[in-house]
C-alpha cells in the first residue's frame, strides 16, 4: 500500500505562525523529487507543540496541495484515546488516505492497554492505519505479538507498521506473523538498506525532508534488487542520516532546509533549540558529501 521514500514533513513557521505558504511550496518540490507519500504532523513536523488547530490545518493543506498525486499519511496519534480520535475525524473530513497513529507516550499503558486503545479507534476509523512504533520517545514498545494481534482483528484497518525500535529482526517476526501483505516500513534512516533485504519496502524518513531525489532514487535501487547501487547511494546518505540527529530533531533538518531554500525558515518551536554551530557544521559537511548542494 505504501512504499518507497517517505518524508515526515517538517512543518515551517514564519515567527510564531504556521507558514503555509512555504508549506505549499515545500510539498510540491517533495512529490516533484520523487517522494511516494507524505506524512504531516509527524514527529519531525513538530505535533507536540503544534495547537489542535494548527496540527488540523497543516493535515488540510498537505491534503489539499498532494490532491491525489500522492498519499497523505496524516499524523493522528495522542496519548489520549479520545484525542486521536479527534484527530482521526477532523484528518478524515481533510481528505487524508491513511492514518499514522503513535503509541501512546507518557502514560505507559501495558500490551492489553495498546491493544484496547489501536482497536477503539480502528473500529472507529474510516481510513487504513499505520501503527507507529518509537519507545525511544514513547517509553511504550508496542510488542510484535501486539502488531501482529492487532493486523489479525483488524486486516483491512491496521494495514502497516512504521517501526523505529532499531530492532531489525522485528521485520521478520511481523512478517511471519502477519504476512508479507502486512506494509512493514522503517522509521530509521540508517538501517534501511539492511531492511530492505529482511522484508521492509520503504521508510518514513527525516533525511527525505532534505535530499528527497536521492533518496528516492535509492529506494527504487533497493527495491530493485540493486544493491550495488543502493549502497553507494546509502553511503552518500548515511552522514545526512547521522547529521539530522546532531541537534535535536528537527533543528538540523530545517537548518538544511533553509540553506536549501531562504523561503523555508529554520525556526523551531521550545523546547527544541535552533541549530548548534557544531551541528550546523555536520550539517554543512554532509550535505557537500551527498551533492545536494548547488
Amino acid at each position: 500500500m505504501f512504499s518507497g521514500s517517505i518524508p515526515a514533513l517538517a512543518t515551517p513557521f514564519a515567527g510564531d505562525d504556521f507558514d503555509e505558504e512555504a508549506y505549499r511550496r515545500f510539498i510540491d518540490w517533495q512529490i516533484e523529487s520523487g517522494s511516494k507519500a507524505l506524512v504531516p504532523c509527524g514527529t519531525t513536523g513538530e505535533s507536540a507543540t503544534l495547537d489542535n488547530d494548527e496540527h488540523h490545518k497543516v493535515i488540510a493543506v498537505c491534503a489539499e496541495v498532494a490532491k491525489g498525486r500522492v498519499p497523505v499519511i496524516a499524523g493522528a496519534g495522542s496519548n489520549d484515546t479520545q484525542t486521536a480520535l479527534w484527530h482521526i475525524k477532523e484528518a478524515q473530513n481533510a481528505g487524508a488516505d491513511a492514518l499514522l497513529l503513535v503509541a501512546p507516550y507518557y502514560n505507559r499503558p501495558s500490551q492489553e492497554g495498546l491493544l484496547a486503545h489501536f482497536s477503539y479507534l480502528a473500529e472507529r476509523a474510516d481510513l487504513p492505519i499505520v501503527l507507529y512504533n518509537v519507545p525511544g520517545r514513547t517509553v511504550t514498545d508496542i510488542a510484535p505479538e501486539t502488531v501482529i494481534e492487532l493486523h489479525r482483528r483488524f486486516p483491512e484497518k491496521i494495514v502497516a507498521i512504521k517501526d523505529a525500535s532499531g530492532d531489525l529482526s522485528r521485520v521478520v517476526t511481523h512478517r511471519m506473523g502477519a504476512g508479507p501483505d502486512f506494509c512493514q516500513l522503517s522509521g530509521d534512516d540508517p538501517l534501511v538498506l539492511a531492511g530492505y533485504a529482511l522484508g521492509q519496502v520503504g521508510c518514513i524518513s527525516v533525511t527525505a525532508n532534505v535530499a528527497p531525489k536521492l533518496c528516492a532514487d535509492f529506494h527504487a535501487a533497493a527495491a530493485e534488487g540493486d544493491f550495488a547501487t543502493a549502497r553507494e547511494l546509502n553511503e552518500r546518505l548515511y552522514p545526512l542520516h547521522r547529521a539530522m540527529f546532531a541537534d535535536a530533531s528537527p533543528a538540523p533538518a530545517k537548518y538544511a532546509l533553509n540553506k536549501l531554500f531562504d523561503w523555508f525558515s529554520p525556526d523551531v518551536r521550545l523546547p527544541i533549540m535552533p541549530c548548534s554551530d557544531t551541528a550546523r557544521r555536520q550539517v554543512d559537511e554532509a550535505m557537500e558529501l551527498a551533492g545536494i548542494l548547488e
